[in-house]
């Protein structure tokens, strides 16, 4: 069993080792997200099942996917499960791992470029620089399993806060971060399809960044950030920003 992690969009962006598996695979598993043009890389006789996930959307059950993962390596096939990202990063790659590792199965894990690193940079932004952040946190903004998150703490971290599947919830993002005393003048940048040729994005502030997002009409798949480091996104909307502060 491989778990292939596809990058965030981008074909190019695929590793080498992952373009090996996938040609060594029998049967692909691919996630919503993972941009079909990956499938070049297969043999022709080999196999495709959608296994997606898609936020607001109907998903294919984890306890599913992972039942169909058993059944197909116990019957002696060579299975490429493939998710957008890398598997580690917010993609359940995890509990994959533990559920074929129970089960006596060999599995290896060909990272991907995670959505919180590849996407950024596609707008120019790098997620840490020494001038503006003491490094970077990841961290899930969907309303209900993010329902515990301590925003002052992050508030206070003085990294790059990286925002996984936010969009539905970025009312409420917005709101615990200004609460937590974070200045709305903190730059934000929102990325939808980040990475591939319909990329869009909207680059505001925190007590703008809801407003702007709704007018310009982004949908998920999109990624959130939060920092300072944003003022390095190549976008006009930034330099607005930058010229009512000074």
């Amino acid at each position: 069993m491989w778990l292939i992690g596809a990058g965030p969009g981008d074909v190019e962006l695929l590793t080498l080792k992952a373009v090996r598996a996938l040609g060594e695979a029998d049967v692909v598993l691919i996630d919503d997200l993972v941009n079909r043009e990956v499938l070049q890389f297969v043999k022709p006789a080999t196999r495709v099942i959608k296994a997606g996930k898609r936020g607001g959307s109907r998903s294919t059950p984890q306890p599913f996917i992972e039942r169909k993962m058993l059944q197909l390596a116990r019957g002696g096939l060579t299975v490429a499960r493939v998710k957008g990202g890398d598997p580690y990063v917010f993609g359940r790659g995890g509990e994959e791992v533990e559920t074929l590792c129970r089960a006596g199965i060999a599995v290896e894990v060909v990272n991907g470029i995670t959505a919180g690193v590849g996407v950024p940079a596609a707008l120019g932004i790098p997620v840490t620089h020494r001038d503006f952040c003491r490094g970077v946190t990841f961290v899930t903004g969907n309303a209900r399993a993010g329902a515990g998150i301590d925003w002052r703490s992050l508030a206070n971290s003085g990294t790059t806060l990286v925002i996984y599947m936010g969009l539905a919830n970025l009312a409420g993002i917005v709101s615990g971060l200004l609460d937590a005393d974070m200045a709305p003048s903190m730059p934000v940048a929102v990325v939808q399809n980040g990475t591939l040729s319909t990329q869009r994005s909207v680059v505001s502030q925190l007590d703008q960044v809801t407003e702007a997002v709704a007018r310009k009409g982004l949908i998920s798949p999109a990624l959130i950030v939060v920092g300072n480091v944003v003022r390095f996104a190549k976008c006009n909307e930034m330099q607005e920003v930058s010229r009512k502060r000074a």
